[in-house]
């Protein structure tokens, strides 16, 4: 076994990998040693393993600690600084900070990161979105911000409570929109804040250039450019779980739907752009990173749609056929100026006005057809 680990290191080593002390690093045999890029750098104490595990060029592992990373995809000139990922995809340039626990359904877009010991599961963070430390999301999706520097940004000590008991067992029908995909994709939108020490009851939703006063527990949706405040109520009366009326019924269906159709224009822009584009630079690395994170929305695509049929069957409401959403919903071909000599952010940020409404034409259909093949 120890002469094989050292085989391996002496493998990527050749190929530019820089192994701090390899005496300290594991690279279990189902890692693909075509997945690890040049110029990336495993500290002490880092363990690779699954199949689906990418180390992009000049990516760093293990900065302050030890990191495990399994079947999780880490994009070029990222940074996991310690922790534990699974079945997770930082794209290139994002950040795990210290003591992170990443899960299934996790994705980070360019240029977000998370301080540390915070916990992720079934979360998508968008282009440059920052989370304080010592932070529990799961089932969320934020978008917000115009550059790195102007970005939407959640402050430490947040929870979203993606948890309910109403019903036999309870249930997980709970995504929340800080944001959205339609709008978000743009790095156009005004930055949200939400302040820390605090949480979200979810289904929720808030929109851009809204901010939440700290200390507070989120109940309500939040408007656009507001600044939003909830004063606790007392409460002391008879309850019983299997009392829900109607208009909650739809509330949380209505929430539902649109999470759901968010992710599926989300999964379309990364198909039908992302991809597109980094094919057409002929960037192998950067396309395997962007199928990778197509894996993960369409992981958390297929989480939803569970979680919500099992309150619909509970509750009698119409379930979600997955079928529907598998359909090719392209509705135009799209003319666009690929300038694939341009990264990523500086492209979209250069969108001319026409390319900018057809695009955003065509994800406000992607949503619309999702809805419409839902029955909603």
């Amino acid at each position: 076994m120890k002469e094989n680990m050292n085989d391996t290191i002496q493998k990527l080593e050749k190929k530019g990998v820089i192994v701090i002390d390899p005496r300290q690093t594991f690279i279990s045999p189902d890692v693909d040693m075509n997945r690890i890029f040049e110029g990336s750098i495993l500290f002490p104490g880092v363990r690779l393993t699954g199949a689906r595990t990418l180390v992009g060029s000049f990516a760093k592992i293990g900065t302050e600690g030890p990191a495990t990373i399994q079947n999780s995809i880490i994009g070029s000139y990222s940074e996991v600084a310690s922790g534990f990922l699974s079945e997770s995809t930082l794209l290139p340039k994002a950040r795990a900070g210290a003591n992170s626990h990443y899960r299934a359904g996790t994705l980070l877009e360019e240029e977000s990161s998370t301080a540390h010991s915070v916990g992720l599961k079934q979360s998508i963070l968008m282009y440059g979105v920052t989370l304080g430390s010592l932070i529990n999301f799961c089932d969320i999706l934020i978008s917000g911000g115009r550059s790195r520097s102007e970005h939407t940004e959640v402050g430490s000590g947040f929870i979203h409570f993606n948890y309910t008991p109403w019903g036999q067992n309870g249930d997980k029908a709970t995504p929340s929109l800080v944001g959205n995909v339609s709008r978000g994709v743009f790095l156009d939108q005004d930055r949200i804040f939400l302040g820390g020490l605090s949480g979200m009851i979810g289904p929720n939703t808030v929109d851009f250039g809204a901010l939440t006063i700290a200390g507070q527990v989120i109940r309500k949706p939040v408007a656009e450019t507001t600044i939003h405040s909830e004063v606790n109520s007392e409460i002391d009366k008879s309850w019983s779980p299997s009392k829900v009326n109607n208009a909650r019924l739809e509330s949380v269906r209505s929430k539902n739907i649109e999470f759901i159709s968010q992710l599926y224009a989300l999964k379309k822009w990364y198909v039908q752009i992302r991809l597109k584009r980094s094919n057409l630079q002929k960037n192998l690395e950067l396309s395997l990173v962007i199928i990778g994170a197509i894996e993960t929305i369409q992981c958390c695509i297929n989480e939803r749609v569970k979680r919500y049929n099992d309150f619909s069957a509970e509750w009698n409401q119409p379930p979600v056929d997955m079928k529907c959403l598998d359909e090719d919903a392209m509705s135009e071909e799209l003319t666009l100026n690929w300038r694939l000599e341009m990264g990523y952010y500086e492209w979209v940020k250069g969108f001319s006005e026409k390319e900018k409404f057809d695009l955003h034409k065509w994800l406000n259909d992607m949503v619309q057809k999702s809805k419409e093949a839902m029955h909603y």
